[in-house]
């Protein structure tokens, strides 16, 4: 009886996982695990502890986000249309097109690279090629409803940077310390690495895409009223789609911090090169399962970059839009897809690298994310928009934080530039 019970709690657990999970887990994309795995090279385990950092204060914006989709019906680019100045709407959108264009050239970039390490007799670019072909084919061409199943279950990828740390011997005792001991060092090269980290876990098309799906899961299901129900289903969403996402993070750092920093590879930067270090440190095993999870990702990544980018100019401009509607219904909506994958695939043969990529886009994205955490802050506590669904103290807190962190990280940034 009590197995039968344990299943049938499993069971409606995962019923209820949806958009939470999907975008908790695209926020270990291939650039993200690129970022994660330099500060494990670079610094070993001193890192961890930023896992237990970004995860209440990640939380507490999707959850925002999220609150407002399904409260307002409107994506997160509607709701600010609808309420707030055009200017900084268009500004938001300068700076993400770019921004979101360049993470997917870098994401589609790692992908081929990683595709031709374990295929060597097949060129990067004609990975690169054929994972944007089908990409687009099955954006296109599946209805919303499949969609959300396959993102779903491609999460599940994600658990094999969960088996790899433990294919090499820890140190129990100093995984510990470092998680719960925060360990700083007062130079550029560290400080630069808990903004890079910052800012990819933190980042602005998480919450497009965070609003946009609820309101397409509410639509899925039929839901017209929100109700306390509905919000608690999304916060457990939302709260174990991020926990998600932290505790892989976590285990990246993990596994190369513990095998490369102490196999003496201490630069690492791009995804392929530190797959291509585990292998003679660790074992083909974890190279493979490593350089799996890495193309997997991307799988799972780039449509959410792609889609979060249409929804923001479609909604902006008020087109049609949505993965539930056909080809025919919002040409432009695809359309726009379509452009920002096959225009992310250019960059790399542009004279755009997937290292330089990362950085224009870390650089977009900490400008616009204190600016967008401010607005959502101000939209969830307004109660003409949210009514009796605005912000509880401990959202405010949380938020609150993520703004001081991301507005000081967004400094240090454009400091670092210049310096």
């Amino acid at each position: 009886m009590n197995k039968v019970k344990s299943k049938s709690r499993l069971s409606a657990f995962w019923k209820i996982l949806g958009p939470g999970l999907v975008t908790g887990a695209s926020d270990d994309d291939p650039s993200g695990i690129a970022t994660y795995s330099q500060a494990g090279a670079a610094f070993g385990l001193s890192t961890l502890w930023t896992a237990l950092i970004t995860f209440p204060l990640m939380a507490s914006i999707q959850e925002m986000s999220a609150r407002i989709g399904l409260v307002t019906s409107h994506g997160l680019a509607g709701t600010l249309k609808a309420n707030y100045s055009r200017t900084v709407l268009y500004l938001m959108l300068l700076f993400s097109f770019p921004a979101i264009v360049m993470n997917i050239g870098a994401d589609i970039a790692g992908m081929g690279a990683v595709g031709n390490l374990l295929f060597p007799s097949i060129h990067a670019i004609f990975f690169s090629i054929g994972f944007t072909l089908l990409l687009l084919v099955l954006i296109i061409l599946l209805p919303y409803r499949k969609i959300a199943a396959v993102l779903k279950y491609l999460c599940i990828v994600l658990l094999v940077y969960f088996v790899v740390p433990f294919l090499y011997k820890q140190n129990l005792l100093a995984i510990l310390k470092a998680t719960f001991i925060p360990e700083i060092h007062f130079n550029k090269e560290y400080i630069s690495m808990l903004v890079a980290i910052l800012g990819t876990t933190i980042s602005p098309y998480l919450f497009f895409w965070q609003a946009t799906m609820e309101v397409e899961d509410k639509k899925l299901r039929k839901i017209l009223v929100v109700n306390k129900r509905l919000i608690s289903d999304m916060k457990k969403d939302v709260d174990f789609g991020m926990l998600f996402s932290n505790i892989t993070m976590f285990f990246i750092i993990l596994t190369t911090g513990s095998v490369l920093f102490n196999g003496g590879i201490h630069s690492i930067n791009t995804v392929e090169q530190a797959a291509q270090a585990l292998r003679p440190l660790a074992g083909n095993f974890a190279y493979l399962l490593f350089a799996s999870g890495i193309i997997g990702t991307g799988l799972l990544t780039i449509p959410v970059l792609s889609g979060s980018l249409s929804y923001i100019v479609t909604e902006t401009f008020g087109w049609k839009n949505g993965l539930d509607k056909k080809y025919h219904q919002a040409k432009i909506f695809y359309a726009i897809i379509a452009f920002s994958l096959l225009l992310g695939l250019s960059l790399n043969y542009i004279g755009i690298s997937p290292i330089k990529a990362l950085i224009y886009s870390a650089i977009l994205y900490g400008i616009t994310a204190p600016v967008l955490i401010a607005i959502i802050l101000h939209i969830a506590n307004n109660k003409k928009i949210m009514g009796v669904y605005t912000n509880g103290k401990a959202s405010n807190v949380f938020g609150y934080m993520a703004l001081v962190l991301m507005t000081a990280a967004a400094v240090v940034l454009l400091v670092m530039q210049f310096v």
